[in-house]
């Protein structure tokens, strides 16, 4: 998309909520390279209650940060608009709740090992439209299936909008189809550097939503929005280059000692990671035994019914795939969690468990698997010291008091009152 006579710079950062939040300014405001933000943000719930999170300066007035802007400037699907993404800080330091930062800090940490993350986003997502009275009802679309393309799958053609506008504003869509049940979608980015593929895939979730709103439809995120159907999640899929650009996983054509390093990492914090993943009390709707989801402490070469699903057939390609986030989760955060926990099994030289070799359907040689629900997951994360100073200490406060709030607001709640909480915004 060729941009002209740009008027105003969106400037976006996203926060634990998911949210892409952010201000307009004039081009010349944005061009000084720094832009305000009340710290307080970081303490809004869903509902709009402010909470006393740690690192907002809750009782100090909740005083302001500043979004640093990156030079580069994306293109937006928007007239007269130019995107600025950038980091938060705060005391002049990068701001401990920001998640892009905590990315930032891990990709420096495994270059300092030797070795280049590279990531690879699939989403999945449901569209919605209203009723007569307004309600929100799953899109229509009564010849759908499986990996279906065209009108039968979308019969207003929303994904070709998305896929349109992807193009246009330098959006890398790797693939786009039918997913499993009626009205939903998969969208799956192209693998870049962790930093760039994250940047893309909070955009295009942005873009893609507000290009369905346009159509008075609404694109969901959310892990487990219709009972009866299946669930909707993030896969990480990454890898690492060396100094010399060659993949690291499988050169050989079985996984590296590095590869199953980091394999034995994400099984040996599995319980807690979905503090980190599946952010929602919706999440653990989607996250259960034969769920095509990342339930099992388990691993195997290319098996969906494992949480650590490897591909080594080509060395170039070759990459670890985690199953158990959903959309509803901060991307930089889940990816951050995901490679923290693998250097976390770098830097203890674990020893990798055997493979899955049963269905995982009926069967599954494993026991341990994730809590049942968002409390529990929460409880579980609070005693991994090492995952949470690897992930940030602060962070992981932070988004624990968060949650926990989130949690106790949704106890007892139908199924129903759930979805109506979280659909409107996931």
């Amino acid at each position: 998309m060729t941009q002209t006579n740009i008027t105003r710079t969106r400037a976006l950062f996203n926060d634990m909520l998911n949210f892409p939040r952010g201000k307009y300014v004039p081009v010349d405001v944005a061009a000084g390279g720094s832009l305000g933000f009340a710290r307080g943000v970081f303490a809004v719930s869903f509902d709009r209650d402010l909470l006393p999170v740690p690192g907002v300066g809750f009782f100090d007035g909740l005083p302001d940060m500043e979004l640093k802007l990156d030079k580069e400037r994306r293109t937006s699907w928007q007239a007269g608009t130019e995107i600025a993404l950038g980091h938060l800080e705060a005391d002049g330091e990068p701001f401990g709740l920001c998640a892009r930062s905590q990315l930032a800090r891990t990709i420096s940490e495994w270059e300092a090992m030797g070795y280049k993350p590279m990531v690879g986003l699939e989403t999945e997502a449901y569209l919605f439209q209203q009723d007569e009275n307004g309600d929100w009802q799953p899109y229509d679309t009564p010849g759908a299936f499986v990996y279906g393309t065209g009108p039968q799958n979308d019969p207003l053609g929303v994904m070709d909008d998305i896929w349109e506008t992807a193009c246009a504003c330098d959006l890398p869509i790797e693939s786009m189809n039918g997913e499993y049940d009626n009205g939903q979608f998969e969208l799956t980015m192209r693998f870049d550097d962790a930093m760039k593929a994250c940047d893309d895939a909070f955009l295009m979730k942005t873009m893609a939503r507000e290009v369905a709103a346009k159509k008075g439809l609404l694109l969901t995120f959310m892990p487990k929005p219709i009972a009866e159907r299946g669930g909707s999640g993030l896969h990480v899929n990454f890898s690492f280059l060396d100094k010399g650009g060659n993949n690291t996983i499988a050169p050989d054509g079985g996984l590296s000692d590095m590869a199953k390093q980091c394999v034995a990492g994400l099984i040996h914090h599995h319980e807690a990671l979905p503090a980190l993943l599946a952010t929602t009390v919706n999440s653990y709707d989607r996250l259960g035994e034969a769920s095509l989801a990342g339930y099992w402490a388990n691993w195997a070469e290319d098996h969906r019914l494992v949480t650590t699903r490897t591909s080594t057939s080509s060395p170039k390609s070759a990459r670890l795939e985690h199953r158990t986030a959903d959309c509803a989760t901060n991307p930089y955060q889940a990816v951050t969690a995901v490679l923290q926990a693998a250097k976390l099994g770098v830097d203890g030289a674990m020893i990798l468990q055997d493979a899955e070799d049963m269905d995982g359907l009926e069967n599954t040689r494993e026991t341990r698997h994730v809590p049942e629900d968002l409390s529990k997951a929460l409880d579980i994360l609070e005693k991994d010291e090492s995952l949470r100073k690897a992930v940030g200490e602060l962070y992981t406060e932070a988004l624990i008091t968060l949650k926990r709030d989130e949690f106790e607001r949704l106890d007892g709640k139908t199924a129903k009152e759930v979805r109506d909480f979280y659909l409107p915004f996931v």
